[in-house]
This record gives C-alpha cells, structure tokens and sequence, in this order.
C-alpha cells in the first residue's frame, strides 16, 4: 500500500511540474523560455495557399528528392515575409488515381493576408548568380569592419558587405550540373560544377584574370558560398571547397540543382483568415474543452464517486501530457485538432468506465475489494487494445489520405490521444486506485468503490 502510495504522490508531483511548464511557456519573459503553443491559420489567421506539382517529366525515382527540392527553395523565398512559425510542405494524395496530379504543395503564412503578393511570390523563379570581389576590396572591408562576413549584426554592416561583389555575367542556367564530391586525401565534402559552353569560357575567362579574388554564389541575392579562385578553370568544371559538413555540402548541391523550382506549380485554392475570426475559434474552443472536462467530471464524481474522482484526477493528467506533447512535438493546433483533443477526452473517459464497470462486477460476483480491483483491470484492458488498436488505425488512415492539413491535423492529435490516453487509463488510473483503495470491506468502501445510486452489495 505505501509503494503504491509514494509512486502515486511522484507521478502527481510530476504532472504538476509538467503542467507548470507547460502554462509558464506560454508567457514571455520567464526563467523556461517562451514558447507557446503553435496555432495553425484558422487560429492565427493568415493565408493558406495549395499549389499542384507537375511530376508528369521527371522519372519516378526523382519525384521525391524534386518534391524535397522545391519543399526547401519554396521554404526559402516565404521567409522573405519575415513571416513568423510558416509552413511549407509537400503532400501526396494517394487516394487519387492520376498520380501525375496527385502531388501538393501546402503553404500556410500566419499574419500574411496579401495572398496575391504571396503566391507571385512564391512561384517566382530564383535567381543565381556569380559575382566577383577583389582580394583588396574584401582586405579593406575587413580592416574597416570587426564582421566582415555575411551575417553581421547590423544593416549597416550586411548592406555594405554585399555591395562589395560585382556581377559577372555568370548565372544559374550556365550551370549544367552539380555534384557531391569528397576529397581523396582529407576525405572533406565537396561541390563539384559543370558548366554549360556558355559557362565555360566565361567562368574560364573570370578564373583567369581574377586569381586569388573571391567569386560569390549567390541565391536570390543571398550569398550561399563565397570561394577564393586558386587557379585558372579553363574545362569547364569548378571545385567549391570549405568547411562544409556532408549536410550542408549535400544541400549547396541541391541548391545549384535546383535553384529555380525544380517542379512546376500551379496554385489551385487560396484561404485568408483574419486574425479576429482567429482568436474567436480559440477562445471558443477552450471554452468548450473546459465545459466538456466539467461535465465529465460531475459525471463521473457522482456516478463512480471513489474511482470517478481518481479518474478525474487520472483524466488532469491526460490533458496535462497531451497539452505539453503539442509543445513538445511540436503540433500546429487547427480548429478540428482542438475538436479531435476534445474527443480524446471522452474516450480517455470511456477507458476508466470500462474499468469501472468490470470492478464492479466483480464485486456482485462475491471478490473483495483488491481482487476486484485487479480483475477489472485484467478483464478490461483487451477491450481497451482492441477499441484503441482501431481508432489508430482510423486515425492513421485518415492521416495518410488526407487531402487537407485540417484532416491530417486532427487525425494527428486524435493519434496522439489515444495513445496517452491508453497509459493513463491502465497505469495513472489503476496506481492511483491501489493507492485510495480502502483496506477494509465495509458497507461504507463497497459503497464508494461501486457505482449507480443503489448498493445492493453484500458486506
């Protein structure tokens, strides 16, 4: 009894501090750091953008690595709009027959509601380019600054700095090909260029007059790499060496690659929210979660009375961990994931119920208290895999063929319920009721172990 008295008082402790964390976070200025719960466009408000991928000529093999490509350059250009928690995403729709047609790309932008600059934005092609610096102009750019590199502190600095390089002609489409290459000697990653003819003599023609010079690589107008021309490049093919990691080398090449987008788009739907309608669905919902967390409560505190109050207890630390997963993970809320957590709350509800209601027959059967206890749990818990085992597999289905976030967000956080709600209806439940439970059968503890208004069990 005192075991299971001391684990019950340290899982309690625990959800306490879980849940301090969890409401803490949501404020700014606090010793935990600022980190508040991630709220998709029905909540935030903002612009919602699908656009369809064209795969029809790229081979079945690239379709992936180019859905990844232009995942990241897309990623890349919505950050111009400063835009705060966006989300690009590729998505593929496999209900559909065409798979050509059957591939998305989802961007979602909180606060941004121009969503004609947005999307032309978006599905405008990338520049690349090379430009040129003199070794004296980057010496006397150092000399004068104490951040001579991109990536300085002020405007000021970052402003001056790019000034420095001059075009040279030189551009993307003059690049044939780029590969992943690793030095022989140190084995350090590396990126190799073909040029196009074009290319070529014009990249040998910079090479030769610019040794020891800097040429900048530059992606819609930021830089990506700034190498020094150690020799004269006459064949077409150039070495871009650094400190890179195999990551960062692996993502320079798919830049190169693909720094126009390496699939066409075409936007199909267009969604603005406005920040009012946001905040309303927000508050709407958490005063529903707290309206149905109430009623279940009296519910179950008056109909099962002992074990409805540790399932209450039990059904607080449930909406404790699942709150502090969404930080955790981290999950985007939308409108219908905040109605699937709501759901979850029931059938965390209904797993404590199945319990109950075999403990307590048990207790018609003759048991005592503490075997009643431990054969309800035994003879419930198959039902609870199985009913579980199945709302999983809802839930990932709907989350594999869904055509929308909105659906892949609610079977996300339903997924996640189910699963939290299964430990703490079998383990924070069934410790808390081994902790309560009374020593003793009296009329009084099988009244309060059982369950309805009329105890018609035998002492």
């Amino acid at each position: 009894m005192f075991k299971h008295r001391a684990k019950a008082v340290y899982l309690l402790i625990i959800a306490i501090i879980i849940g301090y964390g969890s409401y803490a976070t949501q404020f700014p200025d606090n010793w935990l750091g600022f980190h508040p719960f991630r709220l998709g466009l029905d909540l935030s408000g903002g612009s919602h953008l699908v656009y369809r991928a064209d795969v029809s000529k790229l081979a079945p093999g690239d379709i992936s690595t180019s859905m990844n490509a232009l995942r990241d350059v897309v990623e890349r250009r919505v950050n111009v709009f400063g835009v705060s928690e966006p989300l690009v995403q590729t998505q593929e729709n496999a209900a559909l027959s065409d798979k050509e047609n059957a591939y998305r790309l989802i961007v979602e932008l909180p606060g941004v509601t121009d969503v004609q600059e947005a999307s032309r934005s978006i599905g405008a092609t990338p520049i690349l380019e090379f430009k040129l610096v003199t070794a004296g102009q980057m010496k006397s750019f150092e000399a004068s600054s104490t951040q001579a590199t991109f990536g300085t502190t002020t405007a000021e600095q970052t402003a001056a700095y790019l000034n420095l390089f001059q075009p040279t002609g030189l551009t993307g489409s003059m690049v044939a090909r780029a590969v992943l290459q690793f030095n022989s000697t140190t084995n350090q990653p590396a990126v190799g260029l073909n040029f196009t003819n074009e290319g070529r003599d014009l990249f040998a023609k910079i090479t030769k007059e610019h040794i020891g010079d800097y040429i900048g690589i530059f992606l819609d107008g930021k830089p990506i790499s700034v190498p020094v021309v150690r020799d004269a490049i006459l064949d077409g093919k150039a070495e871009i060496s650094g400190s890179f990691t195999p990551d960062e080398a692996s993502k320079l090449v798919r830049d190169l690659n693909y720094g126009a987008l390496p699939v066409h788009i075409t936007l199909i739907s267009t969604q603005t929210i406005g920040p009012s309608l946001g905040t309303a669905a927000v508050n709407g919902g958490i005063r529903a979660g707290i309206i149905a967390f109430i009623l279940i409560s009296i519910f179950l505190m008056v109909w099962y009375r002992l074990p409805g109050i540790i399932a209450v207890i039990a059904l607080g630390i449930y909406t404790v961990l699942m709150l502090a997963l969404f930080k955790l993970i981290p999950v985007t809320l939308t409108a219908a994931g905040i109605a699937g957590f709501i759901i979850t709350i029931g059938m965390a509800v209904d797993a404590n119920i199945l319990i109950f209601e075999r403990m307590n027959e048990e207790l018609h059967r003759g048991r005592g208290i503490w075997d009643a206890m431990h054969e309800g749990f035994a003879r419930a818990w198959t039902s609870i895999r199985d009913s579980n085992i199945s709302s999983i597999i809802t839930g990932v289905i709907l989350y594999y063929f869904g055509s929308s976030s909105i659906v892949t967000g609610f079977a996300l956080v339903f997924i996640i319920g189910v699963l939290v709600s299964m430990f703490t209806a079998i383990t924070a439940s069934r410790l808390f009721l081994y902790a309560v439970a009374p020593r003793k059968q009296t009329k009084l503890s099988l009244f309060l172990i059982s369950n309805g208004f009329i105890n018609n069990l035998k002492n």
